[in-house]
């Protein structure tokens, strides 16, 4: 099964991914976990290096190319192999972060993203077999950002002004409502959303 947590900084998708990793492993289970585009592939990290280091200052389609190659790489090198032993995979975002990031954010054409993600990906990561938005108030969250780290450890897209955040996260919530994806409330405890999203999967 692939299971995809996705949001905006800050909504606690690895820690949810990280807890229900360790219940699906407490189950007997086969079990990788993704945080794109990062994952336990030396290729994918220096990838992710690239893209989160802000003195770069890349261009936002470089940035749609280096996260697509990034996914290439974890998919058929690290998911593909688990899911052919009908293990899970658990991936804290997937190209919906790119349209939310890099399209509503950024400006690049979502049917490009859309289009570019289909030739380079297979269907089954472009569908993933369940997932969940998490979604959290702009308040609160930046709130738990604030206190989570300081500005000078800020990546690429932490670090850009509250317009662009803004966009992000009302770009989740059109993603959300395009692509038939159930949004979870992220205020309520830890524990209380990881109930919610076993249930949600069927886990």
């Amino acid at each position: 099964m692939y299971i995809v947590i996705e949001g905006q900084d800050a909504t606690g998708k690895s820690t949810q991914v990280e807890l229900l990793a360790k219940y699906l492993r407490e189950q007997g289970k086969e079990v990788v976990t993704m945080h794109e585009p990062d994952g336990e592939l030396e290729s994918a990290h220096e990838l992710r290096r690239i893209i989160k280091d802000k003195t770069y200052n890349l261009e936002p389609m470089t940035h749609v190319l280096l996260f697509t190659a990034a996914r290439q790489e974890l998919w058929r090198k690290l998911a593909e192999p688990v899911l052919k032993r009908n293990g899970f995979v658990i991936s804290a975002r997937n190209w919906w972060s790119t349209l939310a990031y890099q399209g509503y954010g950024q400006g690049i054409s979502r049917s490009r993203i859309i289009r570019i993600t289909k030739e380079a990906m297979p269907e089954r990561y472009v569908k993933p077999d369940y997932s969940a938005i998490l979604t959290l108030d702009e308040k609160t969250r930046l709130a738990r950002q604030s206190s989570r780290d300081d500005n000078s450890a800020k990546d690429t897209f932490e670090s850009k002004p509250s317009d662009f955040q803004h966009k992000v996260d009302n770009a989740y919530l059109h993603i959300a409502k395009d692509l038939g994806i159930q949004t979870v409330d992220a205020s309520p405890s830890v524990d209380e959303i990881q109930a919610t999203l076993r249930k949600l999967f069927g886990v």
